[in-house]
């Protein structure tokens, strides 16, 4: 295990900080090199957890000589907003400077301008070399990129550590959640083992959600890529990408944990990253379905919020999700879902002002369009 430590820009006299990213393997060798990072949004602690238990997994297996690629783990994906306390609440989501989400907006070089940087031909031939060529290219354009404070210098830190990967894992966790994935339809097929060891009961699938997350740029950079070189340049990376809910805040444990870094373990012994035979995992307890078809229930009125459904459960149209009950005037207003499907995600308050997004619950068919995720 090689430890790196990247030192970001320090914005205010006094401060410094860094970002700690653990490398496993060789990545000369001929296995797929893969990259983790956990708590991009920092306050999201299960993933930190997880990830902690997977660093002990990899050292172990590194230990035993059964990495047969490369794998990048960076456990604290988020320095900046673990130091962002108020009052006693922890705001880890939002860069209080600027009030930017802190996984919205990561900036990565258009596919023109990857190709453009190529100085090499392309080989009609050789995926591999092709593959080498534009990760190349674009490690070259994201070290010419200037960064003007420490919140630009960290994602500029985290593209360039992910930036070399094949297959890239952002793990988050939501308010009160199950275990869900969000991903793209062309690396859905690859990532359903994930799914099914995770035991995940939601499956969120888009190509372009709008909000330009650290997992999707990677893939539509990809899939550009892919789509202006055509078929007569081939490509060997698969370049597969994914964001991880691992649950709710509080669901932070060392079972757990364990748990879900095995689960990580597996698949990527399944790719033939980790040399070994990968368990079977259990069937997906439903089909993925479009981020699209995602109902975003939100509250109609304020007041007190009384959840009638649990996290999981399998809700038909017309079921009631939640009340709100006004202790002043003792009306009950009881939203239900239009959807067939799961109750994935809900809001950890219990009092809300009218408005406020209260959860999701997954349907087969598309309902909404444009910006597909939350702020």
């Amino acid at each position: 295990m090689h430890i790196q430590r990247d030192s970001l820009l320090s914005t205010t006299l006094g401060t410094t900080r860094e970002l700690v990213s653990f490398h496993f393997g060789d990545a000369r060798g001929a296995g797929e090199q893969v990259y983790i990072q956990a708590s991009l949004h920092a306050d999201e602690t299960p993933a930190m957890l997880a990830a902690w238990a997977l660093k002990k997994r990899l050292a172990g297996l590194e230990a035993q000589g059964r990495l047969r690629g490369a794998v990048v783990l960076v456990p604290v994906a988020n320095p900046i907003g673990l130091s962002q306390h108020v009052l006693g609440q922890f705001l880890g989501r939002f860069e209080a400077n600027s009030g930017q989400n802190f996984n919205r907006g990561f900036p990565l070089p258009t596919a023109a301008a990857l190709i453009e940087r190529v100085a090499e031909p392309f080989s009609p031939h050789d995926g591999a070399h092709n593959a080498r060529l534009l990760r190349a290219a674009l490690l070259a354009l994201l070290g010419e990129t200037t960064v003007k404070n420490e919140f630009e210098d960290l994602r500029l830190v985290l593209l360039r550590l992910a930036s070399q990967a094949d297959i890239v894992l952002d793990l988050h966790c939501s308010l009160e959640a199950t275990v869900h994935l969000y991903t793209s339809p062309a690396s859905w097929p690859a990532l359903e083992p994930l799914a099914r060891h995770l035991d995940a009961n939601g499956v969120l699938l888009a190509t372009d959600s709008g909000g330009q997350s650290f997992d999707e740029v990677h893939a539509l950079l990809w899939n550009q890529v892919r789509e202006r070189l055509g078929d007569a340049v081939p490509l060997a990376a698969p370049n597969l990408a994914a964001t991880v809910e691992y649950r709710g805040q509080r669901d932070v444990d060392y079972d757990t944990a364990a748990h879900d870094a095995e689960a990580i373990v597996q698949f990527l012994i399944g790719r033939g990253v980790i040399e070994g035979e990968a368990q079977t995992p259990p069937p997906l307890e439903q089909p993925a379905t479009p981020l699209a078809g995602s109902e975003q229930l939100t509250a109609p009125v304020s007041g007190i919020v009384v959840y009638r459904a649990k996290v999981g459960a399998r809700l038909r149209a017309g079921d009631p999700v939640f009340d709100i009950v006004d202790p002043i005037t003792d009306a009950v207003t009881t939203v239900t879902t239009r959807n067939d499907g799961v109750f994935y995600m809900r809001r950890a308050i219990r009092f809300v002002p009218a408005g406020a997004p209260m959860g999701r619950v997954t349907g087969e068919t598309p309902i909404r369009s444009g910006v597909l995720i939350g702020a």
